[in-house]
């Protein structure tokens, strides 16, 4: 696995731009599933109608809310299942808010001792709600929820924004998503990039900087 090339005094980068899920909160892969069948309906239909492309874009780049946005998953799948059902499914999908990987926590957390760590996610208004839930509050030097500025990965501009708000070069940032594509994006737009699939894997690409020497931040 290729790592990136030590500088400034030994840091191979500057910055940390993190992705949310996929990375440090995971979800269980059958509990949508689960609701299907609970309401009666095909497995992959909560899926299928909530992350249909044109609407989850609207909700990600914040042109709809949260709650919107689940309001019309809601009345999308009331014409299949009923809406007594469909209400109540997206009730219980969304009183989920995942798992924190405590392994890669913990990793962000060294790595936040030499440099600063951006959480930069394609969410909706509720990411920081969530973030509060799950304790994550002041786990980050900055979030970049896209819903709040109104454009959300691949686009460029994502990550200028998050390496704006700790004032890093993006050229001198890492970015790490499991999205194979946001990753394609960040190294044409010059930042340096790793595709996400095991805490060990981030471990590797991060050690550099954590056996570089100089001091914490």
């Amino acid at each position: 696995m290729p790592r990136p090339e030590p500088a400034h005094g030994g840091a191979p980068f500057d910055a940390l731009l993190c992705d949310f899920d996929g990375v440090l909160r995971q979800w269980d892969p059958d509990a949508m599933a689960a609701l299907d069948r609970a309401a009666g309906l095909p497995e992959g239909a909560l899926a299928a109608t909530a992350f249909r492309p044109a609407l989850l874009d609207a909700a990600v780049t914040g042109t709809i809310s949260d709650e919107e946005w689940r309001t019309r998953v809601a009345r999308e799948l009331a014409g299949t299942c009923g809406a007594a059902r469909a209400d109540e499914l997206v009730r219980e999908w969304s009183a989920a808010t995942g798992r924190v990987d405590t392994e890669v926590l913990a990793l962000l957390t060294e790595l936040r001792r030499r440099v600063p760590v951006v959480l930069v996610s394609n969410a909706t208004t509720r990411l920081e709600d969530d973030l509060r839930r799950l304790g994550l509050a002041d786990a980050f030097d900055a979030v970049v929820n896209t819903a709040r500025i109104g454009f959300a990965k691949p686009d460029p501009r994502v990550f200028a924004a998050a390496a704006g708000r700790v004032g890093a070069d993006p050229r001198r940032c890492l970015f790490v998503d499991d999205t194979a594509g946001h990753v394609e994006a960040a190294r044409a737009a010059g930042l340096m990039g790793h595709h996400y699939r095991h805490a060990d894997g981030l471990r590797e690409v991060t050690a550099p900087l954590l056996d570089s020497p100089g001091p914490a931040v």
